[in-house]
């Protein structure tokens, strides 16, 4: 049993956010049709790395193509031709759910923006995935993930404080945006049906922009500067809000530490063998630790050099403060709670390496049945499902 029997989603977008999406909807059991340029297909099929054979030879698709595509059905087909156009609209007729990211009014000359497709099949949801949206100044411009990251404030605010070693903005180490979007379009489309299925009888047009998805994710950050004029800082591992709220170096690795009130404070220090410094009117509250930030911070630091992280992450654990190490993927993989929570898994029934969908329903469970197609493999396949075409 899956959490979307009967739902079929035709997959027009390339690349990250919308893929993304359309894989979210693939893990809850949707019917997922990746529809692909014949001959190239996806960007992504030619970005990132691939798994080598035993004659370190390049073999399989791309760990980008890998990450965004399972679950899915792919076909090939050629939208510049009237055959192309006259399938996919037959197709649009029977999904519920459309995805694009083409540039804004891009598939119109086409015959598959949302009017016309809307009028061949009123209940379907279609979401139209941009840099910049349907509208505005920008809705014709081209971007990518660190375009939005850019202008979305979120690289003004990460990377190393003005002063100190390797100062300056920092893009985020993923494609943070992309995987934002890709999560709203997702929330969205499932909110569309629900109206659809339970309100109005009726599919709707989903505008959602990266730009205005960042924007939106930086949520308490953009509203400390909204409610109080203050600019947000580039703070490193730091917290802008939070102290201590950082990575402390321990005798052997960094360490994350995290206290989130004045309680947790004082359980740190007397873990640290600083029983006094609570009462330190400096840093009896986080107001005035934050205050007064450079006389706190080397005194915890001093202290935690002491002992190595394990030694600190068992004895903060036993009083409730929250720490962690700083993992590679290689500590992540090796982990006792990743591996308990099966968070790194594979494709049933082909052993395909993937990571899990994190939500956990009690009752339908995300399954993975399908690894990341090959290009137009599925075209036979679909066009007799969907349309009853060929034998």
């Amino acid at each position: 049993m899956s959490a979307l029997p009967n739902i079929r989603v035709l997959d027009m977008t390339r690349v990250f956010a919308g893929p993304w999406a359309a894989q979210m909807l693939g893990d809850f059991g949707a019917d997922v049709v990746k529809v692909e340029q014949p001959g190239t297909g996806d960007d992504v099929r030619r970005m990132g790395f691939r798994a080598r054979d035993a004659e370190g030879r390049e073999v399989g698709a791309t760990s980008s193509f890998l990450a965004m595509n399972r679950n899915k059905r792919s076909i090939a087909l050629d939208i510049a031709t009237p055959e192309g156009q006259a399938r996919l609209r037959a197709l649009a007729a029977k999904a519920d759910v459309f995805l694009e990211n083409f540039r804004a009014g891009g598939l119109a000359k086409y015959g598959l923006d949302y009017a016309a497709l809307s009028a061949v099949n009123p209940r379907l949801v279609y979401c139209s995935i941009t840099g910049f949206g349907q509208d505005g100044p920008y809705a014709p411009l081209p971007g990518y993930d660190p375009i939005f990251q850019a202008m979305s404030g979120l690289i003004s605010v990460t990377g190393q404080p003005d002063g100190t070693p390797g100062a300056g903005p920092v893009l985020a180490g993923y494609s943070l945006s992309d995987i934002n979007a890709g999560f709203y379009a997702a929330i969205a489309i499932l909110a569309a049906l629900h109206h659809r299925d339970t309100v109005s009888g009726r599919g709707q047009h989903i505008d959602l922009a990266l730009l205005d998805a960042q924007i939106a994710a930086h949520s308490h950050i953009a509203m400390n500067w909204l409610v109080s004029g203050r600019m947000p800082v580039r703070a490193g591992a730091a917290s802008q809000i939070n102290t201590p709220w950082q990575a402390f170096e321990t005798a052997d690795r960094p360490l994350m530490v995290a206290i989130g009130n004045d309680r947790q404070f004082a359980q740190f220090c007397r873990v640290l063998g600083l029983p006094d410094m609570p009462g330190d009117p400096r840093f009896a509250t986080n107001r005035q630790r934050m205050a007064h930030k450079a006389e706190m911070l080397p005194l915890l630091q001093q202290a935690l050099r002491a002992r190595k992280a394990r030694e600190w992450m068992d004895a903060l654990n036993a009083v409730g403060v929250a720490s962690g190490p700083i993992n590679d993927f290689g500590a992540v993989a090796e982990d006792p709670q990743v591996r308990h929570r099966g968070v790194f898994t594979q494709v049933e029934g082909n052993g395909a390496p993937i990571i899990a969908n994190p939500i956990r329903f009690s009752e339908t469970p995300p399954r993975y049945t399908r690894p990341a197609p090959d290009l137009g493999e599925h075209t036979e396949e679909v066009l007799r499902d969907w349309l009853g075409e060929g034998p």
